[in-house]
């Protein structure tokens, strides 16, 4: 699959297998734009109304330097106004508090140096109910923090998602309610189900590659198509590598 678009006998990549293998290979057989390291992974999480952000890294990188946290933010920036289009997505740092003196030093490093980004609108430090409240249309975090709140908030959502339905089946009473609210139920289970988010980018490849959920179904592995083929139309390595050749 990485030969065929290294080659450009495929436009795009999507796989459920191994992340760490993809990874690793897709450095290899794809190198990066504007001397990225390393790839980041990056994927949308619901927030209030209907909205989405975008949080990055979510495993690929567990330990970082402020200046890679800011090569997440700029990364981060470039997609949601290129694929969602948003003319200023808001940028902020996952944190443990919104004061300047919290976080670790390469947290604070990296809000000095995006403060300094003229181009980047940079909203500052955000703690974690401010992702799913929308406060940020970008979060930034190392990898280990961005995965341990994405698996939590995919197992937060299958349980509220089984609690309510439960709720419902549990007596007669309840399960004529439940008929009649049906509808806003389904509605509910189809913006909270993590399936419909599946698709996460290895964004700062010179290439699209997308990595889908190893357990995911039919209906989840079209949600990863999908996100290639948003990333396609928008030329996102293009852009990523236009806009950051000329990073700070």
């Amino acid at each position: 699959m990485l030969k065929h678009v290294a080659t450009q006998g495929a436009v795009a990549g999507v796989s459920a297998g191994n992340t760490g293998a993809l990874m690793a290979l897709a450095r290899r057989e794809l190198g990066t734009v504007a001397d990225i390291p390393r790839p980041a992974i990056c994927t949308a999480i619901p927030t209030r109304g209907d909205g989405r952000c975008y949080l990055l890294d979510l495993g690929a990188n567990v330990d970082v330097s402020a200046k890679r946290l800011v090569d997440f933010a700029r990364m981060g920036e470039v997609m949601a106004r290129h694929v969602d289009g948003i003319a200023a997505p808001r940028v902020a740092l996952l944190n443990v508090g919104s004061e300047g003196t919290k976080g670790s030093n390469a947290v604070r490093e990296a809000d000095a140096l995006l403060a300094e980004v003229g181009a980047l609108n940079y909203i500052g430090f955000v703690e974690g109910d401010g992702i799913f409240a929308g406060s940020a249309d970008v979060v930034v975090c190392d990898g280990f923090v961005g995965n341990a709140v994405l698996k939590a908030s995919e197992g937060l959502a299958r349980m509220l998602i089984e609690r309510v339905q439960a709720t419902f089946d549990s007596h007669w009473s309840s399960r004529l309610v439940g008929m009649l609210a049906r509808p806003a139920l389904r509605r509910l289970k189809s913006e909270l189900d993590p399936v419909r988010y599946n698709g996460a980018s290895l964004l700062g490849l010179d290439g699209i590659v997308i990595k889908s959920h190893g357990s995911a179904d039919a209906t989840g592995f079209s949600y990863a198509v999908l996100r290639a083929a948003q990333e396609v139309s928008r030329d996102l390595p293009a852009r990523l590598a236009l806009e950051l050749g000329g990073r700070n």
